[in-house]
């Protein structure tokens, strides 16, 4: 079965917001209303659904949200779906979810990162739908630097479009801003720019669809049917499958220990090369987040590269569940070209 994209995005088609992990609190519905009329601004329709309460670690009954999800993602009318932000359990929904309407409904645009990647990376392999792994809709009016896209950009490219990405030299100064408004985040503090190579030298050139997501909750999904990505890359995948992974908060020892469970799973079972993010996480004592990852899956025998913003250090560079992807690279160049076909 070959991967669905999802039709792109025209003036006047309706964007769903639902909340499957942590709602909004109070505090930030300022910072709501503005990322609203950031995406109304570029001529959708916004439908807000009833889970949205961010007075707990989740915005309604697991219930609730995975019919809310559901119906959004099934709903003909709705042509992509941005939650507000990730949170911490979205895993209680994978149950819970109509796999088979989803499946069988047109394709649309399924958007977030962090705890949302929990439902993303589990949508695109069961159904082989194309997915978003990008910032949520709380983070969309900041504005991206380089040749860095915002899934506004993705969602309403023609079908087969393809685009290339680089890291852009910096990062913002405010990983984690203040939620009550949207501050003009500046991304003028220099990240080291280029991407770094961790497991040796030479130059890389492959391609694969790319799967991936948040360690600290894809982790949870390793060696179960909702993280199968060995049979993902035996039905969906003849090309193979370049795997991205970042870190949210956990410190270097815990995503040693994570990295090496995915990889006893399977996890990173046949990929062709490894990315990872950019992360503002802890080292530990005699540990840095770098050689946490060389430790747990250096012995893969693949390229693996760092230093990519595809994580929770802004900018966010949006990685699609399913695109071929084109990783290149080398002392002149370092790039991933990402075909929608």
């Amino acid at each position: 079965m070959a991967i669905r994209f999802p039709a792109p995005l025209k003036p006047g088609d309706r964007v769903g917001v639902t909340s499957p992990s942590m709602g909004v609190k109070q505090t930030e519905h300022s910072r709501l209303a503005q990322a609203v009329e950031a995406v109304r601004g570029r001529g959708y329709d916004v439908v807000i659904g009833a889970c949205m309460d961010g007075s707990s670690h989740v915005s309604a009954s697991a219930t609730a949200r995975a019919a809310e999800l559901t119906a959004m993602l099934t709903d003909e009318s709705i042509r992509a779906v941005v939650p507000p932000r990730g949170g911490e359990t979205a895993i209680d929904l994978l149950p819970l979810l109509d796999w088979d309407a989803i499946a069988a409904a047109e394709p649309t645009w399924f958007v977030g990162f962090s705890d949302i990647s929990t439902l993303l990376m589990p949508l695109t392999l069961h159904t082989g739908i194309a997915t978003l792994h990008t910032n949520n809709l709380l983070n969309t009016p900041y504005r991206a630097p380089g040749r860095v896209l915002t899934w506004l950009d993705i969602v309403a490219m023609p079908a087969g479009s393809s685009f290339g990405q680089s890291s852009p030299g910096m990062e913002s100064a405010v990983p984690w801003p203040d939620g009550r408004a949207i501050p003009r985040l500046t991304f003028d503090r220099a990240a080291d720019g280029a991407w770094v190579r961790l497991d040796g030298e030479g130059a890389v050139d492959v391609r694969g669809r790319l799967i991936g997501g948040c360690i600290e909750t894809v982790r949870h999904l390793a060696g179960t049917p909702y993280g199968d990505i060995a049979r993902f890359r035996h039905d969906e995948a003849p090309e193979g499958v370049i795997i991205y992974v970042e870190a949210a908060g956990d410190d270097a020892y815990g995503i040693c220990r994570s990295l090496h469970g995915m990889r006893l799973a399977g996890f990173f079972a046949d990929a062709k090369a490894v990315l990872v993010g950019r992360t503002a996480a802890p080292e530990s004592k005699t540990l840095t987040q770098k050689e946490a990852v060389l430790d747990a899956v250096g012995r893969l025998g693949v390229p693996i590269i760092a230093d990519v913003g595809c994580g929770h250090v802004p900018p966010y560079l949006p990685m699609v569940n399913g695109a071929l992807g084109h990783l290149q690279v080398s002392a002149e160049l370092a790039s991933l070209t990402q075909s929608l076909s």
